[in-house]
């Protein structure tokens, strides 16, 4: 089915779902849920279109057609100002769309032979409806990027994982992805990456407005312990929060009631510590058990190369930075493969251990519903330890902020693990009101991990 046929088919949908509907105050929830559904597809679907269009308009406005071409004739100095202009997108948009359409629409040799699109499933993604410019811009741009470090079989191996990982998903989420998948194609490149990253770490500061700005950009390994150590101050305010005397009451002005907004709470974490390092007396800090645990494998770290993860971070770093983190105080290093140590307790522990609650963590990398840093979670039991009588075991355990919690349970969601330790995956069920067929959709660190 072309773009178009598929378009006209999603519109055709639309109005359907639409008709007898003034505005969409007037839908019901499900056609609401529909409705909104069918946008989406329809959004993406007219995306892919601009996108063949956008690469046309740029094969025509070539440099070498000098004022013939289309660009200039309409009386603009490129494709991209041309078509950022027309339709009222940035520059950095209408390059996106660019690039996305001739990556995905198929070309021609030196003798006018038709050959097949560099990245025929992104394209077919696109043609489905599946996937948006702005997902497979990101994708596009990191499969260029490494295509050749990576290699031509890497590379499509990528597209295809990449693909099919990233329907459905945010953007934000597709951006996680990437990052990961950067780490995956071309791991020998993190070291130098990393060592320039570092060449570019600062911290500037200068008042305005009477009040103090601070504007920093950190490495990776340097952040490390900055961003644990603020995560878990602001989990900690968050959990007194909630034991406070007054922490139900209407007045804002009550004594014990802490109304801090989450950016608050970091800058006032960043003041203790820093109180605190200049000399400050008294209790220690409340950091709610934050701590920078970085994961390799143990091949990994014998033989020197690959990659390690840091635990509530998204970009990997370099086996070295791995080995010099692990050298800090104030760092766990977990390897994989390791030695081994009991993570199975059975009924004999109510509360899940440290160790437990580590193989948890490099499972489901955080909350495994929204994504949540593992400091912003808790294990909990999948089947009761006093309903159900389950065990504190990983395979009935999965790590959850507090909202998805109660989410969950209060929503009729369930969840499924398939396999066994860290090497398993959680599943979510949505309830039948949800979607009708129940299909599970991948939560936890699988969502993100660069496998077939």
């Amino acid at each position: 089915m072309s773009k178009l046929s598929a378009l006209h088919q999603a519109m055709s949908r639309l109005d359907g779902l639409w008709a007898d509907a003034d505005d969409a105050a007037d839908l019901s929830r499900d056609r609401l849920t529909a409705v909104h559904s069918a946008t989406g597809e329809l959004r993406r679907l007219l995306d892919a279109v601009h996108a063949d269009v956008a690469a046309v308009i740029s094969q025509e406005s070539r440099s070498e057609l000098g004022a013939g071409g289309l660009a200039k004739q309409q009386g603009f100095r490129s494709a991209e100002t041309m078509i950022a202009a027309t339709t009222g997108v940035s520059r950095v948009e209408a390059t996106r769309l660019v690039a996305v359409g001739e990556a995905t629409a198929s070309r021609t040799d030196l003798r006018g032979s038709r050959l097949p699109a560099r990245y025929p499933a992104l394209g077919e993604a696109l043609t489905a409806g599946r996937l948006g410019v702005q997902a497979a811009g990101l994708i596009v741009a990191l499969l260029e990027r490494c295509r050749i470090s990576a290699g031509t079989d890497r590379i499509a191996e990528a597209e295809r994982i990449l693909t099919d990982k990233a329907t459905g998903l945010s953007l934000d989420d597709v951006r996680r992805l990437v990052t990961r998948a950067d780490a995956w194609l071309d791991p020998d490149g993190l070291e130098p990456k990393g060592e320039e990253m570092r060449r570019r770490r600062s911290l500037t500061m200068f008042e305005r407005d009477g009040m103090l700005h601070l504007d920093a950009r950190i490495d990776i390994e340097t952040a490390a312990p900055i961003v644990a150590a603020i995560r878990g101050y602001v989990t900690a305010a968050f959990a007194a929060r909630k034991d406070a005397p007054d922490a139900n009451a209407p007045d804002a002005d009550a004594p014990y009631v802490d109304r801090r907004t989450v950016p608050m709470l970091q800058i006032d974490a960043l003041a203790l510590f820093c109180a605190h390092v200049l000399g400050c007396e008294g209790e220690s800090l409340p950091l709610a058990g934050a701590t920078v645990v970085v994961r390799i494998t143990l091949d990994d770290l014998q033989s020197g190369t690959g990659c390690a993860t840091i635990d509530g971070l998204d970009q990997k770093v370099s086996v070295g930075a791995a080995r010099r983190m692990a050298a800090n105080g104030g760092v766990i290093p977990c390897v994989l493969g390791g030695g081994s140590e009991i993570l199975d307790w059975g009924r004999e522990k109510r509360l899940f251990t440290r160790a437990q609650r580590l193989a948890l963590v490099e499972r489901d990398g955080g909350c495994a519903m929204c994504g949540l840093p593992p400091q912003m979670t808790k294990a909990h039991h999948l089947r009761w330890w006093s309903r159900d009588h389950g065990p504190t075991d990983l395979s009935n355990g999965v790590l959850l902020c507090e909202t998805c919690h109660h989410r969950i349970h209060d929503n009729g969601w369930e969840i499924r693990i398939d396999g066994e330790g860290v090497a398993g995956k959680v599943w979510f069920i949505p309830p039948e009101y949800v979607d009708p067929e129940c299909r599970p959709r991948l939560g936890g660190r699988a969502r993100f991990d660069m496998a077939a």
